[in-house]
């Protein structure tokens, strides 16, 4: 994939983190793509995308334990996403693209 590419698949995976359709998960998969997507690798920005055609209710669940994740996406960018406190790196603007 072209540098072009990717920086278009970047902004894209941005744009569809801050556009989930649930407020508390525009907020959580928004800041979390803002703050990481731009250092994801290719292969990680393959399975941030896999992870994204999940349903907000399930990976609330997952984020907040009330469910445990399948194997199938238990991944490194799962755990990062886990680990992402929205509260400390939060955005300040919904749609803030980091550069």
């Amino acid at each position: 994939m072209t540098v072009e590419n990717i920086e278009n698949k970047r902004k894209r995976l941005i744009f569809r983190s801050w556009h989930r359709g649930m407020r508390e998960m525009d907020l959580i998969m928004g800041s979390f793509a803002n703050l990481h997507v731009p250092k994801l690798s290719e292969s990680e920005l393959e399975t941030y995308e896999e992870l994204l055609h999940n349903n907000d209710p399930d990976i609330y669940d997952w984020i907040l334990g009330r469910a445990e994740p399948p194997a199938n996406v238990k991944t490194s960018v799962l755990e990062k996403l886990l680990a992402h406190h929205y509260a400390s790196n939060r955005a300040t603007g919904s749609d803030d693209i980091a550069h």
